[in-house]
């Protein structure tokens, strides 16, 4: 039998092509961290195995035939390009968000242990909020020391030097710098913290080293972070992984130096472990958009249920013309079958 191509058939064919490419290098990318170098090939054959059952689909939707069977396999043969998709287009869309939520995690991890260790130490200032508005001052007056438009110990840094004084009550000492230069001023505003932090701890030297660190890897962080999160998308993402790794490596070594100062009975550390590593497999993806689920999760999920669902789902609701199919089964297209009957000829007589 002789079957006619509608324009709704070519609609459905040139639909199906391009929603599948895509699926079909989404999927590539998706799967890349699995197969490596054969993820184009088990893309490729999935792709052909979803464009056969379409076809497959609309022939039995054309002709009225159950077409359970073929959605049955249609899914669970898209499930897998729909899990790959979603691993590619979140990676692709969310990488920086990702970058970015783990980078100001660890600040607020250097902020935590900064803070935790202090409340297990002895303080000649008691009250929490007092030791910590000290803590901000000296973390400003260190800034203003080495600030290159008023460096050393200039008006600025006398003002900040007073609002300290005032909240530990005793009289801080003005100190000078031992060399006109960078590191001559560093080594100013090291020696400025040690006297204002002695002034606020009652520490063994161990506690003060310990302290200093946390208080110097904290600030240093801080900076080194937000200076990083002003940068464009691309940048970001290239310096992001390296930047978690070396501020992880610092938090974790000075959470176990503090252990070890302060014992396991007063301090407890539980290492941290960097999540970006994940980044690109699977399983993180589902995992952090289940965690993180908002509108760019949601737009990417579904964008990946159209490119592997939709056009099934479309040709599953477009009404097909029984009437032409009847002309078809019969050939009797009005563009392929001649007319039959008797031709009326009038009669001019």
């Amino acid at each position: 039998m002789n079957k006619r191509i509608t324009a709704t058939d070519l609609f459905l064919a040139i639909l199906a092509v391009m929603l599948i490419s895509v699926s079909f290098y989404q999927t590539w990318l998706g799967l890349d961290q699995i197969f490596g170098g054969s993820s184009m090939v088990i893309a490729l054959v999935l792709s052909l195995l979803l464009l056969f059952l379409l076809w497959q689909l609309r022939n039995a939707k054309v002709k009225g035939a159950p077409t359970g069977g073929l959605v049955g396999i249609y899914i669970f043969i898209a499930s897998f390009c729909f899990i790959a998709n979603f691993n590619a287009l979140y990676t692709r869309f969310m990488r920086t968000d990702i970058f970015t939520t783990e980078l100001r995690d660890i600040n607020d991890k250097f902020s935590d242990l900064e803070t935790n260790v202090e409340s297990k130490l002895n303080y000649s200032v008691a009250d929490t909020k007092a030791r910590q508005e000290i803590r901000s001052e000296l973390n400003l007056l260190k800034i203003q020391i080495n600030d290159p438009k008023n460096i050393g110990i200039g008006p600025e840094a006398r003002q900040i030097i007073g609002r300290i004084e005032k909240k530990i009550g005793k009289k801080v000492t003005p100190l000078t710098p031992i060399s006109q230069t960078p590191a001559g001023y560093e080594d100013l505003a090291n020696r400025m913290e040690e006297q204002i932090v002695q002034m606020v701890y009652n520490l063994t030297p161990e506690e003060k080293n310990l302290m200093t660190d946390i208080n110097n890897a904290s600030l240093k962080w801080n900076k080194d972070i937000q200076s990083l999160l002003l940068k464009n998308h691309n940048d970001i993402d290239d310096m992001a992984q390296g930047q978690i790794d070396k501020s992880l490596a610092e938090y974790n070594k000075l959470g176990s130096k503090a252990q070890s100062i302060l014992g396991d009975d007063k301090f407890k550390f539980e290492p941290a472990h960097e999540k970006t590593q994940e980044v690109g497999k699977i399983g993180f993806a589902f995992d952090h958009a289940i965690k993180n689920f908002g509108m760019y999760q949601f737009v990417v999920l579904m964008g990946c249920i159209l490119l592997d669902f939709g056009i099934m789902i479309i040709i599953l609701l477009v009404p097909t013309d029984n009437a032409g199919n009847n002309n078809r089964n019969g050939n009797n297209s009005v563009f392929t079958s001649k007319r039959s009957g008797k031709t009326l000829i009038p009669n001019n007589n």
